[in-house]
């Protein structure tokens, strides 16, 4: 009976296996595309932004997002090649290429053969090319549509890589090595490439950072890197709620760049929500709420533009992965919400530190009217009768963690629970966004990524190909069917 069983299993496999290997040409086609191609292409990731917060944020802001009334609804895994919690180097190229590859690389595969991306297979093909990042333009995910490193940490390279692309418009947050300083750092004998932003200038760049010249480019201007005068963290945009009236705003490089951008030949536009995530990694709901909100207002004007060029684009939302593990619901308030609450901060993490806390000499008395007038937080009245008032247990919470801050970075602990505590951020300014994100009903269970599966919408020429389940990496593929291009994995020179 057993040696029966087993020829019974096995050829069953091989059944299974023979109606698998004659499906996969149908299997392949399905959710591709196959009718006339898109003139136009929006690709919008939101960097860390998963279903919980696009949820928060529609519930804060009282309605429904663009994105997520397109008609084309999908859920998308995001895994990497060597890790199943990817990064955004590897889940950017995934979406740009259609490969899976290892955390840290960028635009190859895990045994670094390059691979090419949507962008440069646009350009390639006569259409103008345009890359667009509330973090620096050399960030991973932007970085993850022109250049082709071993490591994500490879700025310098990746800033060459850039000027050197023939791409028509970078726009948003700066460059983080342009001359290779941080190569030098590391070793003095190195050899750089030379002066990125020189040679732009130099390859037909015109470089804008004032807002007042930036809004003043018009079609004819020739290619264009434009970052703003002020770039608060790391070379990237001030968050969206941190603005200055002379700051450039998503919305506004993304709307810049299909006017200078549009032509006959069409366009190829990725816009990156990138502080979304870093957001999420510092669990401040409300600055991740209010990207979330401004990257919506990017997906906003693509649908302008949309309306006046009828069967000819295509908009995709997605995103690279969720950040920070966020719950809508929190223990605390068990079924209850408010996220008006939400509306009492007024600054963005980061801000905080560096106004407040990076300079901040005083007793935990003399911050307490500082708490109160940045995000709302009462130290006296009633907590039953006024949602911001402190309870007792809260105030505990803000003096240890103003103890912890007060320290310095040398100084506090480098156990586990210092990290579940406070995730190696400010530990009174993470604590402070807790109580408050815990007060709206939110709640947040990592300081990195998760692999949760992520949303993704489509609009225009092809949308009914991204509804369903699917793979981060057959959005690369569904996008190149929709523009004519053969949906594989394309490869580039080394």
């Amino acid at each position: 009976m057993r040696t029966i069983r087993c020829k019974t299993m096995k050829s069953a496999a091989l059944f299974v296996a023979f109606v698998l290997l004659t499906a996969a040409p149908a299997l392949a086609k399905t959710g591709l595309y196959d009718g006339k191609p898109a003139k136009y292409v929006f690709l919008f990731i939101g960097d860390g932004m998963g279903l919980p917060q696009k949820a928060a944020t529609a519930q804060f802001a009282g309605k429904t997002l663009v994105m997520d009334e397109f008609p084309a609804q999908g859920i998308t895994t995001t895994y990497a090649a060597d890790r199943f919690i990817t990064d955004s180097a590897a889940a950017g190229t995934a979406i740009a290429s259609g490969v899976k590859t290892n955390c840290g690389m960028i635009g190859m595969t895990p045994d670094q053969q390059n691979v090419k991306t949507i962008a440069e297979i646009a350009k390639e093909n006569g259409m103008k090319v345009g890359i667009i990042s509330s973090v620096s333009i050399d960030h991973a995910t932007p970085a993850s549509f022109y250049s082709h490193v071993k490591s994500r940490s490879m700025y310098h390279n990746i800033d060459h890589a850039l000027v050197e692309s023939d791409f028509d418009f970078f726009g948003g947050g700066g460059l983080k090595d342009p001359a290779g300083k941080r190569v030098l750092k590391k070793d003095p004998n190195a050899k750089t490439l030379g002066d990125a932003i020189a040679k732009a200038k130099d390859n037909g760049f015109t470089v804008v950072t004032a807002k007042k010249d930036f809004m003043g480019l018009k079609p004819g201007s020739g290619k264009v890197l434009a970052y703003n005068d002020w770039l608060q963290d790391s070379g990237a945009l001030p968050y969206d709620m941190d603005n200055r009236a002379e700051d450039i705003t998503l919305p506004e490089f993304t709307e810049k760049a299909i006017e200078l951008l549009d032509n006959d030949k069409g366009f190829f536009i990725m816009i990156e929500g990138g502080k979304i995530d870093w957001a999420c990694h510092a669990n401040d709901a409300v600055a991740a709420i209010k990207d979330t909100v401004a990257f919506d207002e990017a997906v906003q004007k693509a649908v302008a533009f949309a309306e006046k060029h009828p069967g000819e684009v295509l908009i995709v939302t997605t995103g690279d992965h969720e950040c920070g593990g966020l719950t809508v619901g929190f223990a605390g308030t068990k079924y209850d919400s408010d996220f008006q609450v939400l509306g009492n901060q007024k600054i963005s993490f980061t801000k905080f530190d560096q106004d407040v806390m990076e300079s901040y000499k005083g007793d935990f008395d003399g911050i307490k009217p500082v708490i109160t007038e940045n995000f709302g937080l009462k130290f006296e009245g009633n907590p039953k009768s006024d949602p911001m008032v402190l309870t007792d247990y809260q105030k505990v919470q803000l003096q240890d963690a103003f103890k912890q801050a007060m320290l310095g970075d040398k100084e506090r602990a480098a156990d586990d629970t210092t990290y579940l505590l406070y995730g190696g951020y400010n530990p009174l300014t993470v604590q402070i966004t807790h109580i408050l994100n815990n007060k709206a009903g939110l709640a947040w269970t990592s300081y990195s990524h998760t692999a949760v599966p992520i949303g993704t919408s489509a609009m225009g020429v092809g949308e009914d190909s991204f509804n369903g389940y699917y793979d981060n990496t057959d959005v690369a593929k569904k996008l190149m069917a929709v523009m004519g291009v053969d949906s594989k994995v394309h490869m580039a020179q080394n």
